[in-house]
């Protein structure tokens, strides 16, 4: 499990902030575009609109032809209403049993399946995980300090594929927790969405305080139902990436709260922003509501978001919640 040659799958912020890492770390990178046109673009420029200010690696190999990725592990950088799809299409290349993992934090809709589950139906011959963690897609392409968690279920491969994509500058931890990582990704986009409105209604650091906490309760409620290990939800993938993307504009789910919270309507506060909580958050409360997990903040956000609620008005539901002993 040398894991020398890697294939991206998806040439958008994110997937080129993980091509250039893993050429840092030293291994044959080839990153696939979708659209012949920005593949070219991309080869030729090196630099895309998607991530301003970086310059893709030099050792990154750039196609439009998915038959080119044929490689030892294969990474679907792709959001997660699409994976699908994509993955589909990665099915006749992958060898059996070669890594596909996906690198979107979110539950299908419609499906209801985590990204895992995704991967096991369209693309039975592989080896699914997921990458998941507190990491924005402009400081892994600088090459900023950041550390994730990849998950799979095969410890020996998990540790390996982990060894091969890390570097001084992006820390990989492994795990065999793969569905506590993927609850730790999924849920807290909602939740930042949530953690946005308050700062958006100007509700002040206390409220968001507690916002923050009283949703890694409901995170890690959500988590234990489903069987996620304690240790995953606190660590990187659940608390971290929560703390992460409760706390600044950078954030794209923090950002749509931030709208929200400002008087713009869900469809208004939407446009042009890939913010995976918008579609997860209807998910995650039918999942939670099946197994009757308390998930106030996450009800009051897909509530929001559907136009049944105002922010006012959701505000106020969390607000006169009848007191009670905290555990």
């Amino acid at each position: 499990m040398a894991f020398e040659r890697i294939a991206v799958v998806g040439a958008g912020a994110w997937g080129i902030a993980l091509a250039n890492a893993i050429a840092r770390a030293g291994r044959s990178v080839t990153i696939w575009a979708r659209d012949p046109q920005n593949a070219a673009q991309l080869s030729k420029d090196r630099t895309s609109a998607r991530l301003p200010g970086v310059r893709l690696e030099a050792k990154v190999a750039v196609t439009g032809n998915i038959t080119d990725i044929a490689s030892e592990a294969v990474l679907v950088a792709v959001p997660a209403q699409v994976l699908r799809g994509v993955a589909g299409m990665v099915t006749p290349i992958v060898n059996p049993g070669t890594p596909v993992i996906a690198c979107a934090k979110g539950i299908e809709l419609g499906s209801r399946k985590f990204m895992t589950e995704v991967i096991s139906e369209t693309a039975p011959r592989a080896m699914p995980g997921i990458l998941s963690g507190p990491s924005f897609a402009i400081d892994v392409a600088r090459g900023l300090p950041t550390a994730i968690t990849l998950a799979m279920r095969d410890e020996t491969a998990a540790a390996a594929l982990a060894g091969a994509l890390g570097s001084v500058t992006l820390r990989l931890y492994h795990s065999t927790d793969v569905r506590g990582v993927e609850i730790g990704g999924a849920a807290k986009n909602v939740l930042a969405i949530a953690a946005g409105i308050v700062f958006g209604r100007k509700l002040g650091a206390s409220a968001a305080a507690a916002l923050t906490t009283r949703g890694f309760a409901e995170l890690f409620r959500f988590g234990a139902a489903f069987g996620a290990r304690s240790e995953t939800l606190t660590g990187l993938a659940g608390l971290g990436d929560l703390i992460l993307t409760c706390s600044t504009p950078q954030s794209r789910n923090f950002s749509l709260g931030i709208a929200l919270g400002q008087g713009q309507t869900p469809d208004a506060a939407r446009k042009g922003l890939l913010a995976e909580g918008f579609d997860t958050a209807p998910v995650l409360v039918e999942l939670a509501a099946a197994k009757k997990i308390e998930m106030p903040i996450a009800n009051a956000v897909a509530a929001v978001l559907s136009g049944r609620m105002s922010v006012d008005a959701a505000i106020e539901s969390l607000l006169t919640r009848p007191f009670k002993a905290e555990h």
